[in-house]
């Protein structure tokens, strides 16, 4: 067991005292970021100065009898370690996540209703790139000023094939 321990990349994170902690989404958060500045060349990323990892412990709320989860996600940044301290760069990482959570993926999950589509292989992925293409498209008329309603789900009742084709022939 102390052997599992020593290998444990829970313990190349910083202590405990340097973790924040957050609550949300009936979960409690625990997370530590470790930061390694590195090159380019030695990321073999064009433009990387930086790989970041953040250790997430996570409580759910709603279960108390439920053990946390672990998980462990990396990064890669053109910020460079001395533009940013680790809390910056966690709330950065936790901003990008709440936009693709509340943005593309809330709609693609509520609105087009792709979490309760039961389709399977090649279809599923047709059908994740029409998504995709809908989204895309009332963005477009939505930033252009050619549509007025506030939703997605509102756009999509309004279009029929004819007026789809339009849209795709501009």
């Amino acid at each position: 067991m102390k052997q599992r321990n020593a290998c444990s990349p829970s313990r190349l994170f910083p202590p405990e005292d340097k973790a924040s902690w957050d609550t949300g989404h009936g979960r409690l958060d625990r997370r530590r970021l470790k930061r390694a500045a590195v090159t380019p060349q030695e990321a073999g990323l064009c433009g990387c100065w930086q790989f970041t990892a953040v250790e997430r412990l996570s409580y759910d709320l709603t279960q108390p009898d439920d053990p946390p989860s672990l998980e462990i996600g990396y990064y890669a940044t053109s910020l460079t370690v001395d533009e940013q301290t680790p809390e910056e760069v966690g709330q950065i990482i936790r901003d990008h996540w709440s936009a693709i959570e509340n943005g593309t993926h809330y709609r693609r999950d509520v609105t087009l209703g792709e979490d309760a589509c039961r389709t399977k292989g090649n279809g599923a992925q047709v059908l994740a790139s029409l998504r995709n293409l809908a989204n895309g498209i009332y963005e477009l008329e939505l930033a252009q000023g050619r549509t007025k309603v506030d939703t997605l789900k509102s756009w999509c009742q309004q279009q029929t094939f004819t007026n789809a084709w339009k849209l795709l022939q501009r």
